[in-house]
């Protein structure tokens, strides 16, 4: 069986929350639910890692601003991570070549990674604080959904992944007033700290 649909749903899942992704496919894989998770994932030190990690990612996806702080800072990282897992599932099934699984998780998980920017930077011009959280919960509980759900039926969890990606992507642009608002709120910040420092005003 082709192991595509799941290369593509933990591409998606990975530009959303790579370390669940990991941490997730590890558990799996160490408890034999699925023999299609390779030995590398499953590693105590591995799991050790993704789980502090993914602690980390579940305190400051919350928080307003730090959250897009921490997307900024997960830019490359997010895709890189799609991408060696993606590649990882691939060698591990040999029914696509390494290189095309990679390029094909990667560029999902850095769509849904701009997805998910995207949406925080506009949540984050609302003063209040409980949109980001049941943002980051119902993200993280979707990542958790879909991944477990593609361990019994991939096929029907990478058309999930697919359409969310497009209604994501949809929405973003739907947005686009609130993230340049967040953005110029951002740069005026960033201007006021640094004529705060002594600096000389910009422009």
């Amino acid at each position: 069986m082709s192991v595509l649909p799941l290369v593509f749903t933990s591409g998606w899942a990975s530009g959303i929350n790579a370390y669940a992704v990991v941490l997730l496919l590890g558990i799996f894989g160490a408890t034999g639910l699925t023999d299609e998770v390779p030995e590398s994932l499953q590693r105590t030190d591995v799991l050790i890692a993704a789980g502090v990690l993914f602690l980390c990612e579940a305190v400051a996806d919350k928080i307003p601003y730090v959250d897009s702080v921490w997307d900024t800072a997960h830019t490359v990282i997010r895709p890189i991570a799609g991408a060696v897992v993606a590649a990882l599932l691939a060698g591990e099934s040999g029914s696509l070549p390494e290189l095309a699984a990679g390029a094909v998780g990667g560029s999902t998980a850095l769509m849904s990674h701009l997805v998910k920017a995207g949406t925080r930077m506009a949540v984050n011009t609302s003063p209040e604080p409980f949109s980001n959280v049941a943002l980051s919960v119902t993200e993280d509980l979707g990542v958790a959904g879909i991944i477990t759900f593609a361990m019994f039926n991939p096929v029907a969890a990478a058309v999930i992944a697919g359409v969310l990606l497009v209604l994501g992507l949809v929405t973003v642009v739907l947005l686009a007033s609130r993230i340049r608002r967040f953005l110029r709120r951002r740069a005026q910040r960033r201007e006021e700290k640094r004529l705060a420092a002594g600096g000389r005003p910009s422009g």
